[in-house]
This record gives C-alpha cells, structure tokens and sequence, in this order.
C-alpha cells in the first residue's frame, strides 16, 4: 500500500515515525477518515476546518490547505489504483522531549492512507444491531471531544462487545456516567419518535461527527423536526425508527437494539429500514454523488 508521508509518496513498509513522536508517547495526534465519490473527497472542508481546529487546541502548528488536500487525495488514490476510496488523514504532534510539554508542536507529522471501499448503496444496505454496552463513555479530553489518537475507550468497548457474544459488525453503545446516551463505538445516532428526529446533545461529550451535521442540516432543510437534548435509554426504546451516522458508512439502519445481555427488539417493530431513515439515506447518496457542499 502507497501512502503519504509528509507529502510524500511512500510505500506503507518504507514510512517510518521517530520514537519520540509524541503522537507515539502521549497520544499528540488528529485523524479525519472521509470517503471520496467519483474520484474527489467528500465534505473536505468540513473535515479540515475540525482538523485546523483540534490542532489549534494542542498547539499543533498546522495549516490546512483545501487544494493541496484534495490533490494530495486524488494522487494517493492513483497511486493505489482506486477509483475510490476510504481516506485516513493523521495529524501526529512530531518528536518532542520526554515529559509533558510547554511549548507548541511545530514540526507534526503528516500521514495520509487510502484503502479499498466495499461494495455499498442505500437500496441494498443491511441493517445493523446496536448493543448497550456496559462501559460508560470516557469523558472528552478538552472542553469538547477531538478525534484524537486516544481510542482506549473504543476498543476496550470492541472488546467488551466480542465478550459478550455480540455478532460481527454489531455497534456499541456509550451511555455516559450519568446514563444519558451519548453515541456508538464509531457512529453517531438518531431516532425517530412520532414523526420527530432525536439525537444526543453534544452536551454528553459525543464526537460531532461530520456525517451527524450534514443529517441535521438535510433535515433542517426538508422541515423534519429534530431534538437534541439528553436522552436514556428508555427513550431509545421506544424508537420507531434508529440509524447510525459515520463518514464512510454515510447513514446505517438499526434493526435490532439490544440490552447488555443481548437481549432484542426491533425498532418500530421492523425488521427493515423505516421510511424516513431510507429517505435519508438516499439523499444523503445522492448529495455525496453530485458533490454538493463539497
């Protein structure tokens, strides 16, 4: 695999991170993941403008340049003989000296992967399971959650998932300490209730997700009511319609919601996609297709 290493066409073998990178020591380190559509990334703006931001918050001293991002992607996916695909775009503090530092990071390390996309279009997209999970979600690391390098939590809940019996490609779900839900292991998530759409407050310390505000925003914009607030459980369940969000999977059913000890039901009674998280999904595709708000 081809990746970009600070610019650089490097082979995956070949690239190479000091050992005092502080992305590598304490975790000093941003990542976007987006997918592109007929060759060109998706929502790439928005997905800097968090880059820039999370940076700014570390101290990392790092520009983001949207044309020089969207060449640098269009290369990489030559270079890996893809049409398409799943893009990782890490920011890592660079080297530093042992200890907590003082100063800003002025010499980050910048990795960029591409990898092959399944197969995938809303009129065939196979609802999931989303399984409580006991392991509360972790509280951000700031005043507001980064996709940062710190995924402990998320693998520790992977884990917890595996444990349990859960099926392959089953999502997790993080109540936050407090029992309100906050989001899944690497989704976001809505609900439908009455004819309204329900989402957690970032108030509970989720990832806004980039895929989470366009949804908002298509909703918003087609006069579909939506909530955001502080949410349990129970209120999850009575649901008749749940979807997750994420930027490469776009917008995924939930056609079962299970309890920690895998115990189910469908939402709505369903065992299929309701009619407004499939509206959705389309929508969402077709936007993506046509490259609007790129």
């Amino acid at each position: 695999m081809k990746l970009l290493f600070n610019g650089q066409l490097t082979d995956s073998k070949e690239a190479a991170i000091s050992v005092f990178d502080h992305g590598f020591l304490y975790g000093m380190g941003l990542f976007e993941t987006f997918r592109t559509y007929n060759g060109l990334p998706w929502l790439l703006d928005r997905h800097a403008a968090r880059l820039a931001k999370g940076c700014e918050m570390l101290g990392i001293t790092y520009a983001t340049d949207l044309q020089r991002m969207e060449q640098s992607v269009v290369s990489l996916l030559k270079a890996n003989g893809l049409a398409d695909g799943y893009i990782r775009w890490s920011v890592s503090a660079g080297e530093g000296a042992i200890g907590l530092p003082i100063d800003a990071y002025d010499k980050p390390n910048e990795i960029v992967y591409a990898k092959e996309l399944a197969a995938d279009h809303p009129s065939t997209r196979k609802g999931k399971t989303l399984r409580l999970l006991k392991l509360p979600r972790s509280t951000p690391e700031g005043s507001f959650r980064l996709k940062s390098f710190h995924y402990m939590n998320n693998i520790v809940a992977m884990r917890e998932l595996i444990g349990s019996g859960a099926e392959l490609g089953t999502e997790g779900l993080f109540l936050d300490g407090t029992g309100h839900v906050v989001e899944g292991m690497v989704s976001n998530v809505f609900w439908v209730t009455n004819g309204e759409l329900y989402t957690p407050s970032p108030q509970t310390g989720l990832l806004e997700g980039i895929t989470r505000e366009y949804v908002l925003e298509m909703a918003a914009n087609r006069g579909i009511s939506v909530k955001e607030g502080l949410y349990s459980w129970q209120d999850l369940l009575k649901a008749d319609e749940v979807f997750l969000t994420n930027s490469i999977q776009e917008i995924v059913p939930v056609t079962m919601i299970e309890n920690e000890r895998g115990e189910g039901r469908h939402p709505g009674h369903q065992s299929q996609a309701g009619p407004l998280t499939l509206r959705l999904m389309t929508d969402y595709r077709n936007a993506a297709e046509k490259g609007e708000s790129r």
